[in-house]
């Protein structure tokens, strides 16, 4: 049996104030991302998880949003778009046009943990886990908002699921890639990182290890979605046979494997550590 194909006509606005602004659904995304993550942070500090009071945890939650909002930027300018940027540098602070990039706000977020755990005088790879936690809900919302967005499509389909995106400009269908990235970056991960910081010990005795994993299983999920995906036009493939979301994940794999195997050979207890 062959079911109709969908042709995409959401509306990316939840309310519109005039032609390019309004309340979007990307927006509420971040929004969404956000207090998730409050609301875990205030979780494990109640369970003993977390060694951060209601005062830590609003200045920790200010610095990462700061830090996914620059270093997402920053870095969909200068992974995907470093022309735009150099002959219009105020295209920076256009917000209501869009970009950002994840494998940025990772940095971005990393440069805060640093910032942050100077500050509280705690464990920066410790921090780095707890924070490593919080950032599959907001990739689950970012990954939903992209499809109501119609952008960042998949590649052609001859699947019963496909989704004509009018923005492709053709009339195929394509896989609705950003719904495989919701499920791969956000469900997945979130269920396994919470599995993690919940059920095993590793937060007290390795610390770093978690912050690890989700990077090198950030990595693995995105490269799988990439195959999916379809490269966005004014990048295309970068060596022929991988994109660019698909080569930066490989150095962010490397990074996560650097980071699990120093935390396994440097224990808590080793370090002398406080948990």
């Amino acid at each position: 049996m062959q079911f109709p194909t969908w042709t995409h006509d959401l509306d990316p606005f939840i309310y519109q104030f005039s032609e390019s602004w309004g309340i979007r659904w990307y927006g509420l995304a971040y929004v969404l991302g956000f207090l998730t993550g409050i609301w875990l942070l205030h979780i494990y500090y109640k369970k003993g998880l977390s060694p951060f009071d209601s005062k830590q945890q609003s200045d920790l939650f200010f610095a990462i949003v700061i830090g996914v909002i620059v270093g997402g930027r920053l870095g969909y300018f200068l992974f995907y778009s470093r022309e735009t940027l150099l002959s219009d540098p105020m295209s920076f602070f256009r917000f209501n046009e869009g970009g950002m990039a994840s494998h940025g706000g990772f940095v971005g977020v990393i440069i805060a943990a640093w910032i942050m755990a100077r500050r509280f005088k705690e464990s920066f790879l410790k921090v780095g886990d707890i924070l490593a936690t919080l950032a599959p809900p907001g990739l689950l919302f970012g990954r939903v908002a992209n499809f109501i967005n119609g952008e960042l499509w998949g590649k052609h389909t001859d699947g019963s699921w496909g989704v004509i995106f009018p923005e492709a400009k053709d009339p195929f269908p394509r896989h609705p890639s950003q719904l495989y990235e919701a499920g791969l970056e956000g469900l997945v991960l979130l269920v396994y990182t919470q599995m993690r910081i919940w059920t095993s010990p590793v937060l007290k005795t390795h610390p770093g290890q978690i912050g690890g994993e989700f990077l090198l299983g950030y990595s693995i999920v995105r490269i799988i979605g990439e195959q999916f995906r379809e490269p966005d036009a004014h990048i295309g493939l970068d060596f022929g046979f991988i994109n660019r979301g698909a080569l930066l994940s490989i150095f962010t794999a490397l990074a996560g494997i650097a980071i699990i195997i120093w935390a396994r050979k440097h224990p808590a207890d080793a370090r002398k550590r406080s948990a």
